[in-house]
Protein backbone atom coordinates (compact mmCIF):
# COMPACT_ATOMS: atom_id res chain seq x y z
CA UNK A 1 0.00 0.00 0.00
CA UNK A 2 2.79 2.83 0.94
CA UNK A 3 4.52 1.80 -2.41
CA UNK A 4 1.23 2.09 -4.35
CA UNK A 5 1.31 5.55 -2.08
CA UNK A 6 4.48 6.67 -3.05
CA UNK A 7 3.89 6.56 -6.89
CA UNK A 8 0.72 8.40 -6.94
CA UNK A 9 2.54 10.98 -5.30
CA UNK A 10 5.28 10.49 -7.91
CA UNK A 11 3.02 11.01 -9.95
CA UNK A 12 1.12 14.30 -8.50
CA UNK A 13 4.28 15.97 -8.23
CA UNK A 14 4.07 16.92 -12.37
CA UNK A 15 0.68 18.92 -11.87
CA UNK A 16 0.31 20.08 -14.92
CA UNK A 17 1.22 17.16 -16.98
CA UNK A 18 -0.31 15.22 -14.83
CA UNK A 19 -3.75 17.50 -15.03
CA UNK A 20 -3.05 17.33 -19.37
CA UNK A 21 -3.11 13.60 -19.16
CA UNK A 22 -6.38 13.60 -16.66
CA UNK A 23 -8.12 15.75 -19.03
CA UNK A 24 -7.38 13.74 -21.96
CA UNK A 25 -8.70 10.50 -20.10
CA UNK A 26 -12.47 12.42 -18.69
CA UNK A 27 -13.07 13.12 -22.58
CA UNK A 28 -13.01 9.34 -22.60
CA UNK A 29 -16.28 9.46 -21.35
CA UNK A 30 -17.91 10.79 -24.38
CA UNK A 31 -19.13 8.88 -27.22
CA UNK A 32 -17.85 6.71 -29.49
CA UNK A 33 -16.04 5.47 -26.32
CA UNK A 34 -18.72 6.09 -23.45
CA UNK A 35 -15.86 4.98 -20.71
CA UNK A 36 -17.96 6.58 -18.26
CA UNK A 37 -15.47 5.12 -14.97
CA UNK A 38 -12.44 7.01 -16.50
CA UNK A 39 -13.93 10.49 -16.72
CA UNK A 40 -14.96 9.75 -12.86
CA UNK A 41 -11.08 8.42 -11.97
CA UNK A 42 -9.62 11.58 -14.13
CA UNK A 43 -11.97 14.21 -12.27
CA UNK A 44 -11.12 12.71 -8.72
CA UNK A 45 -7.32 12.55 -10.05
CA UNK A 46 -8.29 16.38 -10.82
CA UNK A 47 -9.54 17.45 -7.05
CA UNK A 48 -6.32 15.50 -5.95
CA UNK A 49 -4.47 18.07 -7.72
CA UNK A 50 -6.62 21.36 -6.60
CA UNK A 51 -5.76 19.87 -2.90
CA UNK A 52 -2.30 19.80 -3.48
CA UNK A 53 -2.20 23.42 -5.23
CA UNK A 54 -0.40 26.13 -3.59
CA UNK A 55 -1.35 29.55 -5.54
CA UNK A 56 -4.15 30.98 -7.06
CA UNK A 57 -2.01 30.58 -10.84
CA UNK A 58 -1.06 26.70 -9.71
CA UNK A 59 -4.70 26.11 -9.44
CA UNK A 60 -5.68 28.16 -12.60
CA UNK A 61 -2.63 26.49 -14.73
CA UNK A 62 -3.77 22.85 -13.22
CA UNK A 63 -7.50 23.92 -14.01
CA UNK A 64 -6.69 25.29 -17.92
CA UNK A 65 -4.31 22.06 -18.84
CA UNK A 66 -6.82 19.75 -17.71
CA UNK A 67 -9.14 21.49 -19.90
CA UNK A 68 -6.77 21.59 -23.14
CA UNK A 69 -6.40 17.78 -22.64
CA UNK A 70 -9.88 17.35 -22.16
CA UNK A 71 -10.87 19.65 -25.10
CA UNK A 72 -8.22 18.11 -27.56
CA UNK A 73 -9.28 15.03 -27.45
CA UNK A 74 -13.10 15.50 -26.91
CA UNK A 75 -13.21 17.62 -30.54
CA UNK A 76 -10.92 15.91 -32.29
CA UNK A 77 -13.41 15.46 -34.69
CA UNK A 78 -12.99 19.07 -35.83
CA UNK A 79 -10.02 18.15 -37.73
CA UNK A 80 -11.48 16.06 -40.16
CA UNK A 81 -13.79 18.87 -41.45
CA UNK A 82 -10.69 19.83 -42.92
CA UNK A 83 -10.18 17.38 -45.66
CA UNK A 84 -13.32 18.18 -47.26
CA UNK A 85 -12.51 22.00 -48.41
CA UNK A 86 -9.83 22.53 -50.95
CA UNK A 87 -8.76 26.20 -49.53
CA UNK A 88 -6.94 25.81 -46.32
CA UNK A 89 -4.29 22.86 -46.24
CA UNK A 90 -5.43 19.56 -44.30
CA UNK A 91 -2.89 20.02 -41.50
CA UNK A 92 -4.64 23.22 -40.67
CA UNK A 93 -7.22 20.97 -38.93
CA UNK A 94 -4.87 20.12 -36.05
CA UNK A 95 -3.69 22.81 -34.97
CA UNK A 96 -7.69 24.26 -34.72
CA UNK A 97 -8.31 21.75 -32.42
CA UNK A 98 -5.33 22.75 -30.31
CA UNK A 99 -6.30 26.59 -30.76
CA UNK A 100 -9.69 25.92 -29.80
CA UNK A 101 -9.38 24.10 -27.02
CA UNK A 102 -6.39 26.94 -25.96
CA UNK A 103 -9.74 28.84 -25.53
CA UNK A 104 -12.08 26.68 -23.99
CA UNK A 105 -9.74 25.63 -21.38
CA UNK A 106 -10.26 28.66 -19.92
CA UNK A 107 -13.44 27.50 -18.55
CA UNK A 108 -12.26 24.87 -16.43
CA UNK A 109 -9.52 26.46 -15.31
CA UNK A 110 -11.88 29.67 -13.88
CA UNK A 111 -13.85 26.30 -12.15
CA UNK A 112 -10.75 25.06 -10.49
CA UNK A 113 -9.26 28.80 -9.38
CA UNK A 114 -12.84 29.98 -8.21
CA UNK A 115 -13.06 26.46 -6.22
CA UNK A 116 -9.49 27.20 -4.68
CA UNK A 117 -10.45 30.89 -3.85
CA UNK A 118 -13.31 30.15 -2.30
CA UNK A 119 -12.31 27.54 0.01
CA UNK A 120 -8.63 29.36 1.19
CA UNK A 121 -10.64 32.56 1.63
CA UNK A 122 -13.60 30.94 3.92
CA UNK A 123 -11.15 28.28 5.79
CA UNK A 124 -9.21 28.85 9.22
CA UNK A 125 -6.12 29.85 6.71
CA UNK A 126 -7.98 32.78 4.86
CA UNK A 127 -5.42 35.22 6.89
CA UNK A 128 -1.97 33.84 5.56
CA UNK A 129 -0.57 34.73 2.29
CA UNK A 130 -1.81 34.06 -1.09
CA UNK A 131 0.90 31.89 -1.61
CA UNK A 132 1.16 29.94 1.35
CA UNK A 133 0.70 26.28 2.43
CA UNK A 134 -3.23 24.51 1.05
CA UNK A 135 -5.89 25.16 3.10
CA UNK A 136 -5.91 22.35 5.68
CA UNK A 137 -7.11 18.54 4.80
CA UNK A 138 -10.38 18.77 6.52
CA UNK A 139 -11.31 21.33 4.70
CA UNK A 140 -10.70 20.22 1.44
CA UNK A 141 -13.79 17.83 1.59
CA UNK A 142 -15.51 21.05 0.71
CA UNK A 143 -14.35 20.89 -2.70
CA UNK A 144 -16.50 18.31 -3.47
CA UNK A 145 -19.64 21.14 -2.49
CA UNK A 146 -18.10 23.81 -4.05
CA UNK A 147 -16.42 22.53 -7.27
CA UNK A 148 -19.66 21.18 -8.71
CA UNK A 149 -21.10 24.53 -8.66
CA UNK A 150 -18.11 26.56 -10.13
CA UNK A 151 -18.58 23.77 -12.57
CA UNK A 152 -21.73 24.47 -13.77
CA UNK A 153 -21.33 28.00 -13.67
CA UNK A 154 -18.66 27.39 -16.25
CA UNK A 155 -20.21 25.33 -18.45
CA UNK A 156 -23.20 27.82 -18.53
CA UNK A 157 -20.92 30.40 -19.67
CA UNK A 158 -18.62 28.43 -22.51
CA UNK A 159 -22.33 28.35 -23.75
CA UNK A 160 -23.18 31.92 -24.57
CA UNK A 161 -19.80 33.55 -24.20
CA UNK A 162 -18.49 34.90 -27.34
CA UNK A 163 -21.47 33.09 -28.86
CA UNK A 164 -21.07 30.17 -27.41
CA UNK A 165 -19.47 26.58 -28.04
CA UNK A 166 -21.63 24.19 -25.72
CA UNK A 167 -20.70 20.91 -27.45
CA UNK A 168 -19.52 17.73 -24.67
CA UNK A 169 -21.10 19.51 -21.45
CA UNK A 170 -19.21 17.25 -18.93
CA UNK A 171 -22.23 15.46 -17.87
CA UNK A 172 -23.51 13.86 -21.64
CA UNK A 173 -20.54 10.67 -20.05
CA UNK A 174 -23.25 10.03 -17.31
CA UNK A 175 -26.22 9.38 -20.47
CA UNK A 176 -26.32 5.31 -20.93
CA UNK A 177 -26.54 4.02 -24.54
CA UNK A 178 -29.14 3.44 -26.84
CA UNK A 179 -31.88 1.48 -24.33
CA UNK A 180 -30.70 3.18 -21.31
CA UNK A 181 -30.75 7.01 -19.60
CA UNK A 182 -27.82 6.10 -17.06
CA UNK A 183 -27.93 8.84 -14.43
CA UNK A 184 -29.04 11.18 -17.13
CA UNK A 185 -32.71 10.20 -15.82
CA UNK A 186 -32.06 13.39 -13.18
CA UNK A 187 -32.10 16.24 -16.29
CA UNK A 188 -35.87 16.47 -16.42
CA UNK A 189 -34.43 18.37 -12.69
CA UNK A 190 -31.12 19.26 -12.59
CA UNK A 191 -30.88 20.14 -16.53
CA UNK A 192 -27.61 19.14 -18.71
CA UNK A 193 -25.44 21.88 -16.14
CA UNK A 194 -27.06 20.36 -13.33
CA UNK A 195 -25.66 17.11 -14.64
CA UNK A 196 -22.34 18.35 -15.30
CA UNK A 197 -21.76 19.70 -11.77
CA UNK A 198 -23.71 16.00 -10.38
CA UNK A 199 -20.47 14.07 -12.31
CA UNK A 200 -18.04 16.59 -10.41
CA UNK A 201 -19.77 15.46 -7.14
CA UNK A 202 -19.59 11.83 -7.90
CA UNK A 203 -15.78 12.14 -8.47
CA UNK A 204 -14.99 14.13 -4.92
CA UNK A 205 -17.28 11.67 -3.25
CA UNK A 206 -14.59 8.82 -5.15
CA UNK A 207 -11.23 11.17 -3.69
CA UNK A 208 -12.75 11.34 -0.08
CA UNK A 209 -13.71 7.20 -0.28
CA UNK A 210 -10.12 7.09 -1.36
CA UNK A 211 -8.03 9.17 0.34
CA UNK A 212 -10.14 7.92 3.55
CA UNK A 213 -9.40 4.30 2.61
CA UNK A 214 -5.57 4.61 2.18
CA UNK A 215 -5.33 7.02 5.51
CA UNK A 216 -7.02 4.43 7.53
CA UNK A 217 -5.81 1.28 9.33
CA UNK A 218 -7.21 -1.94 10.14
CA UNK A 219 -10.97 -2.14 10.53
CA UNK A 220 -12.00 1.65 9.29
CA UNK A 221 -10.01 1.00 6.04
CA UNK A 222 -11.98 -1.61 5.29
CA UNK A 223 -15.51 0.18 5.53
CA UNK A 224 -14.15 3.26 3.29
CA UNK A 225 -13.21 0.81 0.63
CA UNK A 226 -16.68 -1.03 1.22
CA UNK A 227 -18.16 2.37 0.66
CA UNK A 228 -15.93 2.97 -2.61
CA UNK A 229 -17.22 -0.22 -3.70
CA UNK A 230 -21.18 0.45 -2.90
CA UNK A 231 -20.72 3.37 -4.82
CA UNK A 232 -19.05 1.71 -8.29
CA UNK A 233 -21.67 -1.03 -8.01
CA UNK A 234 -24.99 1.61 -7.61
CA UNK A 235 -23.54 3.64 -10.54
CA UNK A 236 -22.71 0.98 -12.34
CA UNK A 237 -26.24 -0.53 -12.09
CA UNK A 238 -27.76 2.88 -13.27
CA UNK A 239 -25.74 3.61 -16.27
CA UNK A 240 -26.33 0.06 -17.88
CA UNK A 241 -29.87 -0.77 -16.67
CA UNK A 242 -32.11 -0.84 -19.72
CA UNK A 243 -35.00 1.74 -18.88
CA UNK A 244 -37.71 -0.91 -19.01
CA UNK A 245 -39.99 1.24 -16.63
CA UNK A 246 -40.70 3.65 -19.36
CA UNK A 247 -43.74 3.82 -21.08
CA UNK A 248 -43.91 3.09 -25.03
CA UNK A 249 -46.89 4.67 -26.09
CA UNK A 250 -46.86 5.52 -29.71
CA UNK A 251 -48.20 8.82 -31.12
CA UNK A 252 -50.80 9.16 -33.84
CA UNK A 253 -48.69 11.42 -36.00
CA UNK A 254 -46.77 9.09 -38.65
CA UNK A 255 -43.53 9.41 -40.15
CA UNK A 256 -40.74 8.56 -42.79
CA UNK A 257 -37.15 9.89 -42.09
CA UNK A 258 -34.67 9.11 -44.67
CA UNK A 259 -31.09 9.12 -44.55
CA UNK A 260 -29.67 9.14 -47.99
CA UNK A 261 -25.83 8.50 -47.04
CA UNK A 262 -24.64 11.15 -49.45
CA UNK A 263 -21.01 11.82 -48.71
CA UNK A 264 -19.66 15.07 -47.72
CA UNK A 265 -17.33 14.96 -50.67
CA UNK A 266 -19.96 14.71 -53.28
CA UNK A 267 -22.38 16.97 -51.89
CA UNK A 268 -20.89 20.30 -53.37
CA UNK A 269 -21.04 18.61 -56.92
CA UNK A 270 -23.32 20.14 -59.10
CA UNK A 271 -23.14 16.92 -61.90
CA UNK A 272 -24.44 14.53 -58.81
CA UNK A 273 -27.31 16.97 -57.82
CA UNK A 274 -29.83 15.41 -59.65
CA UNK A 275 -28.53 11.83 -58.85
CA UNK A 276 -28.78 12.86 -55.46
CA UNK A 277 -32.51 14.08 -54.92
CA UNK A 278 -33.75 10.97 -57.40
CA UNK A 279 -31.77 8.80 -54.32
CA UNK A 280 -33.70 10.71 -51.91
CA UNK A 281 -37.02 10.30 -54.12
CA UNK A 282 -36.67 6.57 -53.93
CA UNK A 283 -35.97 6.09 -50.37
CA UNK A 284 -39.21 8.87 -49.56
CA UNK A 285 -42.05 7.06 -52.20
CA UNK A 286 -45.24 6.43 -50.21
CA UNK A 287 -46.06 2.58 -49.50
CA UNK A 288 -49.52 3.16 -49.45
CA UNK A 289 -52.08 4.94 -51.04
CA UNK A 290 -53.54 7.80 -49.15
CA UNK A 291 -50.61 8.25 -46.76
CA UNK A 292 -50.76 10.95 -44.31
CA UNK A 293 -47.40 11.43 -42.63
CA UNK A 294 -44.64 14.27 -42.07
CA UNK A 295 -40.99 12.95 -44.26
CA UNK A 296 -37.77 14.56 -42.49
CA UNK A 297 -34.74 15.06 -45.68
CA UNK A 298 -31.46 16.27 -44.01
CA UNK A 299 -29.64 19.60 -44.00
CA UNK A 300 -27.32 19.90 -47.01
CA UNK A 301 -29.12 17.16 -49.09
CA UNK A 302 -31.29 19.13 -51.23
CA UNK A 303 -29.81 21.74 -53.74
CA UNK A 304 -32.33 23.28 -55.63
CA UNK A 305 -33.81 26.89 -54.39
CA UNK A 306 -37.27 26.65 -53.38
CA UNK A 307 -38.47 30.51 -53.01
CA UNK A 308 -39.33 32.67 -55.58
CA UNK A 309 -37.78 36.12 -56.27
CA UNK A 310 -33.85 35.02 -56.94
CA UNK A 311 -32.41 35.92 -60.61
CA UNK A 312 -33.06 33.20 -63.33
CA UNK A 313 -29.68 31.63 -63.37
CA UNK A 314 -29.39 30.73 -59.76
CA UNK A 315 -32.21 28.48 -60.39
CA UNK A 316 -30.77 27.19 -63.74
CA UNK A 317 -27.43 26.10 -61.95
CA UNK A 318 -29.34 23.51 -59.66
CA UNK A 319 -30.56 20.34 -60.97
CA UNK A 320 -33.23 19.70 -63.13
CA UNK A 321 -36.46 21.80 -61.72
CA UNK A 322 -34.61 24.99 -63.29
CA UNK A 323 -36.81 27.00 -61.41
CA UNK A 324 -38.87 26.96 -57.84
CA UNK A 325 -42.10 25.69 -59.29
CA UNK A 326 -40.62 22.72 -60.90
CA UNK A 327 -38.36 21.92 -57.53
CA UNK A 328 -41.81 22.27 -55.51
CA UNK A 329 -44.07 20.36 -57.50
CA UNK A 330 -41.95 17.33 -58.33
CA UNK A 331 -41.58 17.19 -54.19
CA UNK A 332 -45.45 17.32 -54.03
CA UNK A 333 -45.07 14.34 -56.39
CA UNK A 334 -42.85 12.44 -54.51
CA UNK A 335 -44.20 12.66 -50.71
CA UNK A 336 -47.75 12.42 -52.14
CA UNK A 337 -51.42 14.17 -51.74
CA UNK A 338 -51.53 13.38 -47.92
CA UNK A 339 -48.20 14.30 -47.11
CA UNK A 340 -46.11 17.24 -45.32
CA UNK A 341 -42.04 17.50 -46.56
CA UNK A 342 -39.78 19.35 -43.88
CA UNK A 343 -36.41 19.37 -45.76
CA UNK A 344 -32.60 21.27 -45.05
CA UNK A 345 -32.63 23.72 -47.65
CA UNK A 346 -30.38 27.30 -48.29
CA UNK A 347 -32.27 30.40 -48.39
CA UNK A 348 -30.56 33.50 -50.45
CA UNK A 349 -30.84 37.08 -49.24
CA UNK A 350 -31.40 39.23 -52.08
CA UNK A 351 -30.55 43.14 -52.22
CA UNK A 352 -31.32 44.94 -55.43
CA UNK A 353 -30.92 41.55 -57.23
CA UNK A 354 -27.72 40.43 -55.85
CA UNK A 355 -27.27 38.14 -53.30
CA UNK A 356 -25.90 39.20 -50.39
CA UNK A 357 -25.82 36.44 -47.97
CA UNK A 358 -27.49 32.96 -47.21
CA UNK A 359 -29.72 31.20 -44.43
CA UNK A 360 -29.32 27.44 -43.77
CA UNK A 361 -33.08 26.50 -43.79
CA UNK A 362 -35.80 24.33 -42.78
CA UNK A 363 -38.63 24.44 -45.24
CA UNK A 364 -41.90 23.36 -44.57
CA UNK A 365 -43.80 21.74 -48.21
CA UNK A 366 -46.92 19.90 -48.89
CA UNK A 367 -48.40 17.66 -51.38
CA UNK A 368 -49.06 20.54 -53.32
CA UNK A 369 -45.71 21.64 -53.74
CA UNK A 370 -46.90 24.58 -51.35
CA UNK A 371 -44.90 26.48 -48.72
CA UNK A 372 -46.29 26.17 -45.77
CA UNK A 373 -43.47 27.50 -43.33
CA UNK A 374 -39.61 28.25 -43.14
CA UNK A 375 -37.16 28.45 -40.14
CA UNK A 376 -33.59 29.93 -40.42
CA UNK A 377 -30.79 28.63 -38.11
CA UNK A 378 -30.02 30.92 -34.99
CA UNK A 379 -26.62 29.81 -33.76
CA UNK A 380 -24.27 29.32 -36.66
CA UNK A 381 -21.32 27.77 -36.54
CA UNK A 382 -17.77 30.32 -36.70
CA UNK A 383 -15.67 29.54 -39.26
CA UNK A 384 -18.11 26.99 -40.72
CA UNK A 385 -21.32 29.35 -41.74
CA UNK A 386 -19.72 32.52 -41.46
CA UNK A 387 -15.85 33.87 -41.00
CA UNK A 388 -15.56 35.57 -37.87
CA UNK A 389 -13.05 38.25 -37.94
CA UNK A 390 -13.22 38.45 -41.60
CA UNK A 391 -11.39 41.69 -42.14
CA UNK A 392 -8.19 39.88 -40.47
CA UNK A 393 -8.12 36.40 -41.67
CA UNK A 394 -9.61 36.81 -45.15
CA UNK A 395 -6.06 39.38 -46.21
CA UNK A 396 -4.64 36.09 -44.39
CA UNK A 397 -6.23 33.09 -46.60
CA UNK A 398 -8.73 31.82 -43.86
CA UNK A 399 -12.05 30.95 -45.13
CA UNK A 400 -14.69 29.44 -44.31
CA UNK A 401 -15.23 25.38 -44.19
CA UNK A 402 -18.15 25.79 -45.96
CA UNK A 403 -18.13 26.52 -49.67
CA UNK A 404 -18.96 29.66 -51.21
CA UNK A 405 -18.26 33.11 -50.47
CA UNK A 406 -21.69 34.08 -48.92
CA UNK A 407 -21.59 34.28 -45.32
CA UNK A 408 -24.87 32.72 -43.09
CA UNK A 409 -27.00 35.14 -41.42
CA UNK A 410 -28.53 33.74 -38.39
CA UNK A 411 -32.44 33.77 -38.15
CA UNK A 412 -34.34 34.65 -35.04
CA UNK A 413 -34.10 31.90 -32.44
CA UNK A 414 -36.74 29.15 -31.94
CA UNK A 415 -39.85 28.31 -33.14
CA UNK A 416 -43.14 26.19 -33.58
CA UNK A 417 -45.05 25.51 -36.57
CA UNK A 418 -48.61 24.32 -36.19
CA UNK A 419 -49.09 22.21 -39.25
CA UNK A 420 -52.45 20.71 -37.80
CA UNK A 421 -52.99 17.05 -38.56
CA UNK A 422 -49.25 16.88 -38.52
CA UNK A 423 -48.74 18.35 -35.08
CA UNK A 424 -46.82 21.04 -34.14
CA UNK A 425 -42.72 20.92 -35.06
CA UNK A 426 -40.06 22.67 -33.42
CA UNK A 427 -36.92 23.32 -35.32
CA UNK A 428 -33.40 22.69 -34.81
CA UNK A 429 -30.79 22.82 -37.40
CA UNK A 430 -27.37 20.64 -36.48
CA UNK A 431 -25.24 22.28 -34.21
CA UNK A 432 -28.34 24.35 -32.56
CA UNK A 433 -29.25 20.68 -30.84
CA UNK A 434 -26.40 21.42 -28.48
CA UNK A 435 -27.63 24.36 -26.64
CA UNK A 436 -28.99 23.23 -23.70
CA UNK A 437 -32.41 25.51 -22.94
CA UNK A 438 -32.23 27.52 -26.24
CA UNK A 439 -33.88 25.01 -28.55
CA UNK A 440 -38.01 25.18 -27.93
CA UNK A 441 -40.00 28.32 -27.62
CA UNK A 442 -41.37 28.14 -24.33
CA UNK A 443 -44.70 30.29 -25.07
CA UNK A 444 -45.59 27.91 -27.90
CA UNK A 445 -44.19 24.37 -26.98
CA UNK A 446 -44.01 22.05 -29.85
CA UNK A 447 -45.21 18.68 -29.98
CA UNK A 448 -41.95 17.11 -31.09
CA UNK A 449 -38.49 18.67 -32.61
CA UNK A 450 -36.75 18.19 -36.16
CA UNK A 451 -33.16 18.26 -35.92
CA UNK A 452 -31.79 18.21 -39.51
CA UNK A 453 -27.75 17.72 -39.69
CA UNK A 454 -25.18 17.49 -42.09
CA UNK A 455 -22.57 15.20 -39.70
CA UNK A 456 -20.89 13.71 -42.90
CA UNK A 457 -18.02 16.44 -41.85
CA UNK A 458 -16.99 15.01 -38.26
CA UNK A 459 -15.48 11.20 -38.69
CA UNK A 460 -16.34 8.51 -36.57
CA UNK A 461 -16.44 10.64 -33.26
CA UNK A 462 -18.93 13.80 -34.14
CA UNK A 463 -21.99 12.02 -35.09
CA UNK A 464 -22.26 9.70 -31.88
CA UNK A 465 -21.34 12.73 -29.82
CA UNK A 466 -24.60 14.78 -31.80
CA UNK A 467 -26.80 12.37 -31.22
CA UNK A 468 -25.79 12.09 -27.36
CA UNK A 469 -26.71 15.71 -26.73
CA UNK A 470 -29.88 15.63 -28.74
CA UNK A 471 -30.74 12.65 -26.31
CA UNK A 472 -30.55 14.80 -23.85
CA UNK A 473 -32.43 17.87 -25.00
CA UNK A 474 -35.07 15.29 -25.22
CA UNK A 475 -35.25 14.39 -21.85
CA UNK A 476 -34.45 17.99 -20.29
CA UNK A 477 -37.66 19.31 -22.45
CA UNK A 478 -40.04 16.22 -22.30
CA UNK A 479 -40.29 16.19 -25.96
CA UNK A 480 -39.34 13.81 -28.90
CA UNK A 481 -36.26 14.80 -31.65
CA UNK A 482 -35.76 13.16 -34.90
CA UNK A 483 -32.76 13.67 -36.64
CA UNK A 484 -31.91 12.95 -40.37
CA UNK A 485 -28.87 13.08 -41.20
CA UNK A 486 -26.83 13.06 -44.47
CA UNK A 487 -24.66 9.91 -43.53
CA UNK A 488 -25.42 9.11 -40.49
CA UNK A 489 -26.66 8.62 -37.34
CA UNK A 490 -30.24 9.50 -37.86
CA UNK A 491 -32.69 8.52 -35.60
CA UNK A 492 -35.97 8.72 -33.53
CA UNK A 493 -35.55 9.48 -29.91
CA UNK A 494 -38.38 9.51 -27.44
CA UNK A 495 -39.22 12.15 -24.71
CA UNK A 496 -37.45 10.06 -22.33
CA UNK A 497 -34.12 9.92 -24.42
CA UNK A 498 -34.35 6.29 -25.62
CA UNK A 499 -33.55 5.74 -29.18
CA UNK A 500 -36.70 4.03 -30.50
CA UNK A 501 -34.57 3.61 -34.04
CA UNK A 502 -31.63 4.51 -35.77
CA UNK A 503 -29.87 4.03 -38.94
CA UNK A 504 -26.06 3.47 -38.44
CA UNK A 505 -23.59 5.55 -40.48
CA UNK A 506 -22.83 5.36 -44.41
CA UNK A 507 -25.74 3.12 -44.85
CA UNK A 508 -28.83 4.80 -46.61
CA UNK A 509 -32.44 3.75 -45.31
CA UNK A 510 -35.46 5.23 -44.34
CA UNK A 511 -37.23 5.13 -40.69
CA UNK A 512 -40.88 4.34 -40.90
CA UNK A 513 -43.64 5.00 -37.62
CA UNK A 514 -45.55 7.12 -35.48
CA UNK A 515 -43.72 10.03 -34.07
CA UNK A 516 -43.64 9.23 -30.04
CA UNK A 517 -45.58 11.08 -27.77
CA UNK A 518 -44.67 14.56 -25.98
CA UNK A 519 -44.74 14.25 -21.85
CA UNK A 520 -46.05 17.15 -19.88
CA UNK A 521 -43.70 19.73 -19.92
CA UNK A 522 -40.92 19.04 -17.08
CA UNK A 523 -39.42 21.12 -14.58
CA UNK A 524 -36.66 22.04 -17.06
CA UNK A 525 -38.90 23.14 -19.58
CA UNK A 526 -40.55 25.46 -17.16
CA UNK A 527 -37.45 27.21 -15.81
CA UNK A 528 -34.66 26.48 -18.31
CA UNK A 529 -31.33 27.09 -16.93
CA UNK A 530 -32.62 28.98 -14.05
CA UNK A 531 -32.32 25.17 -12.18
CA UNK A 532 -28.58 24.27 -12.15
CA UNK A 533 -27.81 27.84 -11.84
CA UNK A 534 -30.05 28.35 -8.20
CA UNK A 535 -28.34 24.00 -7.73
CA UNK A 536 -24.64 25.94 -8.02
CA UNK A 537 -25.74 28.75 -5.90
CA UNK A 538 -27.37 26.81 -3.36
CA UNK A 539 -24.08 24.50 -3.39
CA UNK A 540 -22.02 27.58 -2.52
CA UNK A 541 -24.42 28.73 0.33
CA UNK A 542 -24.33 25.47 1.67
CA UNK A 543 -20.48 25.72 1.28
CA UNK A 544 -19.60 28.94 3.31
CA UNK A 545 -22.11 28.04 5.70
CA UNK A 546 -20.29 24.33 6.27
CA UNK A 547 -16.04 26.10 6.25
CA UNK A 548 -17.75 28.67 8.66
CA UNK A 549 -19.08 25.46 10.88
CA UNK A 550 -16.17 24.03 10.95
CA UNK A 551 -13.57 26.69 12.30
CA UNK A 552 -15.92 27.22 15.69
Amino acid sequence: MDSIRDALSACLRFERTGALFAGALAACGFQPLSLWPLTIVALAWLIELLARARSARGAFLIGWCFGLGHFTVGDNWIATAFTYQAQMPTWLGAIAVVLLSLYLAIFPALAILASWLFVRRLSAQRDSAPDGPPPPPERLRFVGLVLPACWIITEWMRAWVFTGFAWNPLGVALLGQYETQGLALLTPWIGTYGLSGLLVGIAALVRLLLCRAARAAGGPRIGWAAGLAALSVALGTVMIAPAAYLAREEGAIHYTLIQPDLRQETLGDPRLFEAHFLKMARLTLPRSRGERRVVFWPESGLADYLRDGYPPWLYRQMTYAADPDLARDRIGTVIGPYGLLLTGAVDLVIEDGDEVAARNSVTAIDGGGHILAGYSKAHLVPFGEYLALRWLLEPLGATRLVAGTLDFWPGPGPRSFDFGDWGKAGVQICYEIVFSGEVVDRADRPDYIFNPSNDGWFGSWGPPQHLAQARLRAIEEGLPVLRSTTTGISAVIDADGIVRGHIRRHTAGRLDGAIPPAHEPTPFARFGNALPLAYAILLLGVSVVALRRSRE
